[in-house]
Protein backbone atom coordinates (compact mmCIF):
# COMPACT_ATOMS: atom_id res chain seq x y z
CA UNK A 1 0.00 0.00 0.00
CA UNK A 2 1.32 3.80 -1.21
CA UNK A 3 1.12 5.52 2.47
CA UNK A 4 -0.76 9.00 2.24
CA UNK A 5 0.79 10.53 5.01
CA UNK A 6 -1.76 12.79 7.41
CA UNK A 7 -0.14 16.12 8.09
CA UNK A 8 0.75 15.08 11.77
CA UNK A 9 3.07 12.18 10.14
CA UNK A 10 4.63 14.22 7.75
CA UNK A 11 5.78 16.95 10.14
CA UNK A 12 7.39 14.08 12.38
CA UNK A 13 8.75 12.80 9.02
CA UNK A 14 10.24 16.13 7.79
CA UNK A 15 11.97 16.13 11.55
CA UNK A 16 13.32 12.91 10.98
CA UNK A 17 14.76 13.91 7.65
CA UNK A 18 16.49 16.84 9.01
CA UNK A 19 18.29 15.08 11.52
CA UNK A 20 19.29 12.88 8.79
CA UNK A 21 20.33 15.77 6.91
CA UNK A 22 22.35 17.28 9.57
CA UNK A 23 24.49 14.21 10.61
CA UNK A 24 25.23 13.56 7.05
CA UNK A 25 26.63 17.10 6.72
CA UNK A 26 28.43 16.57 10.18
CA UNK A 27 30.01 13.29 8.49
CA UNK A 28 31.09 14.88 5.51
CA UNK A 29 32.87 17.28 6.95
CA UNK A 30 35.28 14.68 8.84
CA UNK A 31 35.95 12.78 5.34
CA UNK A 32 39.72 13.53 4.99
CA UNK A 33 42.90 11.60 3.69
CA UNK A 34 44.33 9.22 6.61
CA UNK A 35 40.54 8.31 8.95
CA UNK A 36 38.90 5.16 8.54
CA UNK A 37 35.51 4.09 7.82
CA UNK A 38 35.14 2.29 11.62
CA UNK A 39 35.55 5.40 12.97
CA UNK A 40 33.37 7.54 10.54
CA UNK A 41 30.46 5.26 11.64
CA UNK A 42 31.02 5.78 15.22
CA UNK A 43 31.10 9.32 14.43
CA UNK A 44 27.88 8.65 12.80
CA UNK A 45 26.34 6.62 16.08
CA UNK A 46 27.58 9.70 18.28
CA UNK A 47 25.70 12.66 16.12
CA UNK A 48 22.56 10.37 15.72
CA UNK A 49 22.14 9.53 19.58
CA UNK A 50 23.36 13.66 20.07
CA UNK A 51 19.50 14.52 17.98
CA UNK A 52 17.40 11.82 20.15
CA UNK A 53 17.35 9.89 17.11
CA UNK A 54 18.28 6.19 16.64
CA UNK A 55 19.55 4.76 13.62
CA UNK A 56 17.72 2.79 11.35
CA UNK A 57 20.80 0.71 9.90
CA UNK A 58 22.08 -0.36 13.24
CA UNK A 59 20.66 -4.43 13.43
CA UNK A 60 18.43 -4.19 11.03
CA UNK A 61 17.52 -7.60 9.57
CA UNK A 62 17.44 -9.28 6.34
CA UNK A 63 16.69 -12.89 6.67
CA UNK A 64 19.45 -13.91 9.14
CA UNK A 65 21.75 -11.38 8.76
CA UNK A 66 21.68 -8.45 10.71
CA UNK A 67 23.57 -4.93 10.15
CA UNK A 68 26.48 -4.04 12.56
CA UNK A 69 26.71 -0.66 11.24
CA UNK A 70 25.24 2.58 12.24
CA UNK A 71 25.94 3.84 8.98
CA UNK A 72 26.55 2.68 5.16
CA UNK A 73 29.77 3.87 4.11
CA UNK A 74 30.63 2.76 0.34
CA UNK A 75 34.46 3.64 -0.66
CA UNK A 76 35.37 3.30 -4.44
CA UNK A 77 34.04 0.25 -6.21
CA UNK A 78 31.51 -0.03 -2.69
CA UNK A 79 28.07 0.95 -4.06
CA UNK A 80 26.03 0.50 -1.07
CA UNK A 81 25.64 -1.19 2.26
CA UNK A 82 29.49 -0.63 2.96
CA UNK A 83 30.50 -1.71 7.33
CA UNK A 84 32.77 0.90 8.50
CA UNK A 85 35.76 -1.02 9.21
CA UNK A 86 39.35 0.11 11.19
CA UNK A 87 41.71 -1.57 8.06
CA UNK A 88 39.32 0.70 5.66
CA UNK A 89 41.75 3.89 5.47
CA UNK A 90 40.73 7.03 2.87
CA UNK A 91 43.39 7.80 0.34
CA UNK A 92 43.22 11.23 -2.02
CA UNK A 93 41.45 10.34 -4.98
CA UNK A 94 39.16 7.71 -2.97
CA UNK A 95 35.34 8.91 -3.34
CA UNK A 96 32.71 7.85 -0.22
CA UNK A 97 29.37 6.82 -0.16
CA UNK A 98 27.39 8.25 2.99
CA UNK A 99 24.69 6.83 3.58
CA UNK A 100 23.02 7.85 7.00
CA UNK A 101 18.99 6.92 7.59
CA UNK A 102 17.55 7.75 11.25
CA UNK A 103 14.30 7.14 13.46
CA UNK A 104 12.80 9.78 14.78
CA UNK A 105 9.99 9.44 17.02
CA UNK A 106 8.66 6.49 14.93
CA UNK A 107 9.71 8.05 11.46
CA UNK A 108 12.09 7.87 8.97
CA UNK A 109 14.51 9.97 7.72
CA UNK A 110 17.14 9.03 4.81
CA UNK A 111 19.74 10.71 2.77
CA UNK A 112 22.86 10.01 1.11
CA UNK A 113 25.61 11.75 -0.79
CA UNK A 114 28.95 10.21 -2.34
CA UNK A 115 31.94 12.93 -0.99
CA UNK A 116 35.21 13.00 -3.12
CA UNK A 117 38.56 12.88 -0.89
CA UNK A 118 41.29 15.13 -1.79
CA UNK A 119 41.50 15.36 -5.89
CA UNK A 120 39.92 12.74 -8.03
CA UNK A 121 40.49 12.17 -11.38
CA UNK A 122 38.29 13.93 -13.87
CA UNK A 123 35.85 11.00 -15.00
CA UNK A 124 35.32 10.35 -11.47
CA UNK A 125 34.17 13.22 -10.91
CA UNK A 126 31.80 13.51 -14.33
CA UNK A 127 30.34 10.64 -12.30
CA UNK A 128 29.78 12.07 -9.13
CA UNK A 129 28.36 15.40 -11.32
CA UNK A 130 26.43 12.71 -13.13
CA UNK A 131 24.74 11.10 -10.54
CA UNK A 132 23.80 14.30 -8.47
CA UNK A 133 21.94 15.74 -11.87
CA UNK A 134 20.45 12.59 -11.96
CA UNK A 135 18.87 12.96 -8.42
CA UNK A 136 18.12 17.06 -9.08
CA UNK A 137 16.25 15.88 -12.17
CA UNK A 138 13.96 13.12 -10.92
CA UNK A 139 13.02 15.28 -8.08
CA UNK A 140 11.55 17.60 -10.45
CA UNK A 141 9.06 14.41 -11.35
CA UNK A 142 8.08 14.05 -8.13
CA UNK A 143 4.68 16.13 -8.62
CA UNK A 144 1.01 15.05 -7.76
CA UNK A 145 -0.40 13.49 -11.03
CA UNK A 146 2.84 12.16 -11.93
CA UNK A 147 3.93 8.53 -11.81
CA UNK A 148 6.68 7.04 -10.65
CA UNK A 149 8.04 6.18 -14.05
CA UNK A 150 8.21 9.48 -14.27
CA UNK A 151 10.68 9.72 -12.15
CA UNK A 152 12.76 6.65 -13.38
CA UNK A 153 12.63 8.00 -16.79
CA UNK A 154 14.28 11.53 -15.37
CA UNK A 155 16.95 9.78 -13.87
CA UNK A 156 17.83 7.41 -16.48
CA UNK A 157 17.82 9.91 -19.70
CA UNK A 158 20.90 11.74 -17.46
CA UNK A 159 22.71 8.78 -16.63
CA UNK A 160 22.68 6.67 -20.21
CA UNK A 161 23.89 9.14 -22.32
CA UNK A 162 27.11 9.03 -20.47
CA UNK A 163 27.73 5.65 -21.13
CA UNK A 164 27.27 4.69 -17.01
CA UNK A 165 26.16 1.54 -15.60
CA UNK A 166 22.81 2.06 -13.60
CA UNK A 167 22.32 -0.03 -10.41
CA UNK A 168 19.28 -2.21 -11.18
CA UNK A 169 19.05 -4.16 -7.78
CA UNK A 170 18.34 -1.49 -5.56
CA UNK A 171 15.93 1.15 -6.12
CA UNK A 172 14.08 3.96 -4.42
CA UNK A 173 11.11 3.54 -1.89
CA UNK A 174 8.33 5.29 0.01
CA UNK A 175 9.41 6.19 3.52
CA UNK A 176 7.68 5.99 6.51
CA UNK A 177 7.54 4.22 10.01
CA UNK A 178 9.87 1.75 7.89
CA UNK A 179 13.00 2.18 6.16
CA UNK A 180 11.67 0.58 2.89
CA UNK A 181 7.81 1.35 2.11
CA UNK A 182 5.84 1.54 -1.42
CA UNK A 183 6.10 2.23 -4.32
CA UNK A 184 9.48 1.24 -5.44
CA UNK A 185 11.33 3.59 -7.41
CA UNK A 186 13.77 2.25 -10.02
CA UNK A 187 16.43 4.54 -11.79
CA UNK A 188 15.29 3.44 -15.12
CA UNK A 189 12.05 3.18 -17.02
CA UNK A 190 9.31 4.81 -19.12
CA UNK A 191 7.03 7.24 -18.58
CA UNK A 192 3.59 6.84 -17.63
CA UNK A 193 4.20 3.82 -15.95
CA UNK A 194 3.77 2.54 -12.09
CA UNK A 195 1.91 4.17 -9.39
CA UNK A 196 0.45 7.77 -9.39
CA UNK A 197 1.89 10.09 -7.20
CA UNK A 198 -0.44 11.75 -4.39
CA UNK A 199 0.36 14.79 -2.02
CA UNK A 200 1.07 13.41 1.35
CA UNK A 201 3.90 10.36 0.35
CA UNK A 202 7.24 10.61 1.12
CA UNK A 203 9.60 9.30 -1.85
CA UNK A 204 13.59 8.17 -1.18
CA UNK A 205 14.76 9.22 -4.42
CA UNK A 206 18.59 7.75 -4.68
CA UNK A 207 20.15 6.62 -8.00
CA UNK A 208 23.06 4.38 -7.63
CA UNK A 209 25.47 5.00 -10.65
CA UNK A 210 28.62 2.88 -11.77
CA UNK A 211 31.19 3.84 -13.88
CA UNK A 212 31.35 0.74 -15.89
CA UNK A 213 29.07 -2.13 -15.62
CA UNK A 214 25.40 -2.24 -13.76
CA UNK A 215 26.25 -5.50 -12.84
CA UNK A 216 27.02 -6.17 -8.93
CA UNK A 217 28.70 -8.95 -6.37
CA UNK A 218 28.49 -8.74 -2.60
CA UNK A 219 31.63 -9.37 -0.34
CA UNK A 220 31.38 -12.13 1.96
CA UNK A 221 30.31 -9.93 4.92
CA UNK A 222 26.71 -10.24 2.95
CA UNK A 223 25.77 -6.56 2.95
CA UNK A 224 28.31 -4.54 0.51
CA UNK A 225 27.35 -4.36 -2.62
CA UNK A 226 30.07 -3.84 -5.36
CA UNK A 227 30.63 -3.24 -8.65
CA UNK A 228 31.67 -6.29 -10.60
CA UNK A 229 34.05 -4.57 -12.90
CA UNK A 230 35.88 -3.12 -9.99
CA UNK A 231 35.14 0.49 -11.18
CA UNK A 232 33.60 3.38 -8.92
CA UNK A 233 30.52 3.73 -7.96
CA UNK A 234 28.32 6.85 -6.68
CA UNK A 235 25.09 7.16 -4.90
CA UNK A 236 23.10 10.36 -4.12
CA UNK A 237 19.61 10.23 -1.97
CA UNK A 238 17.17 12.83 -1.18
CA UNK A 239 14.24 12.18 1.11
CA UNK A 240 10.80 14.29 -1.33
CA UNK A 241 7.22 15.11 -0.30
CA UNK A 242 4.64 14.87 -2.79
CA UNK A 243 2.73 18.28 -2.53
CA UNK A 244 -0.19 19.94 -4.06
CA UNK A 245 2.90 21.87 -5.69
CA UNK A 246 6.35 21.89 -6.28
CA UNK A 247 8.24 18.84 -4.66
CA UNK A 248 9.85 19.41 -0.92
CA UNK A 249 13.00 18.19 -0.60
CA UNK A 250 12.78 16.88 3.43
CA UNK A 251 16.72 16.30 3.83
CA UNK A 252 17.52 19.73 2.28
CA UNK A 253 18.97 21.69 5.05
CA UNK A 254 17.89 25.48 5.23
CA UNK A 255 20.74 28.10 5.26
Amino acid sequence: MKAIRPDSEVNAIRESCEIAAMVLRELELVVAEGINTYDIDQIGKEKIASYGAKSACFNYRHGAQIFPAHTCISVNEEIVHGIGRLDKVLNSGDIISLDVCVEYNGFIGDNAKTVAVGVIKPEVNELLNTTKSALEKGIEQVRAGNKVGDISNAIEKVIRPKGFGIVQEFVGHGVGKTMHELPQIPNFGSRGMGSVLKPGMALAIEPMVNMGTHRIRFLKDGWTAVTLDGKPSAHFEHTVLVTEGDPEILTKLKK
